[in-house]
């Protein structure tokens, strides 16, 4: 079967964090563009939650949670979709956490949980669905990076260090992998608005320094961020490869706004 330009029909992805936030609307968006969606989380009312969606739009989806820090999982994942689908072509890495501690206080646990969960638990997810891609020889990896992949923001120190390493891991693998066949890129999702941060932009200083940094003069709406994660990863994007697309409305390129 060919493929061409941004359908995805016939492809099956996984996404990683899938079923809230970003990753559930990466879901539902991959969903409409063709493909049979695995949206996974470590909880069951969430994955259930989102599977009834993607069914909703006609795509077949199989129910299973996963633990971004624990590989017997995601090993466990890949095998339940590879017994529903036969493959695996395209993996959405959207799992993350994030706390906001000034550095001289964060304890250990702190740094060492936000690394596990970006960092650390993107490689893994990595490995386990970059093995059977590779075997194969074709596969689309796409990272969700973050605008602190390339500007740090105040009191974040660990996440912002783990979103830098995300886009190190995804060079790396895209230099790596892409002779094989397997194409690695990253999305750097700006400043969207969310249940869960609706107060911070909307009630605080910083919310108003995230707005005006931003040349839009907007935040983001999560729909947004569906048609680059399609197009990377679709046929389209057959050579693009090592990239970190940020999609923060001129957030990045920003210096003086007034």
């Amino acid at each position: 079967m060919a493929y061409s330009g941004l359908s995805l029909d016939g492809r099956v992805a996984v996404v990683v964090g899938g079923t809230t936030g970003i990753g559930r609307t990466l879901a539902l968006g991959l969903a409409e563009a063709g493909a049979d969606v695995v949206a996974t989380s470590r909880r069951v009312e969430q994955v259930e939650e989102t599977a009834t969606a993607l069914e909703a739009k006609g795509r077949r989806t199989v129910r299973v949670t996963s633990d971004i820090t624990d590989k017997s999982s995601l090993e466990s994942l890949l095998a339940k979709t590879v017994e529903k689908f036969g493959k695996v072509d395209i993996l959405v890495n959207s799992a993350g956490a994030i706390k906001r501690v000034p550095t001289l206080e964060m304890e250990d646990s702190t740094w060492d949980s936000i690394i596990a969960t970006n960092l650390t638990g993107t490689l893994r997810s990595c490995q386990v669905f970059g093995r059977h891609m590779l075997e194969r020889g074709y596969g689309r990896i796409v990272n969700i990076a973050s605008l602190n992949t390339f500007v740090s923001f105040f009191e974040v120190t660990a996440y912002a260090s783990s979103k830098a390493g995300v886009a190190g891991l995804t060079r790396s693998l895209a230099v790596e992998w892409g002779p094989r066949g397997v194409i690695v890129n990253a999305v750097a999702p700006g400043v969207f608005r969310t249940a869960l941060n609706q107060q911070l932009l909307d009630g605080t200083d910083r919310g108003k320094e995230l707005l005006m940094r931003t040349p839009l003069k907007r935040f983001g709406k999560l729909e947004e961020l569906v048609g680059p994660t399609v197009f990377l990863a679709s046929e389209s994007a057959s050579f693009v490869n090592g990239q970190i697309i940020t999609v923060d409305g001129g957030f990045v390129s920003s210096g003086v706004n007034q």
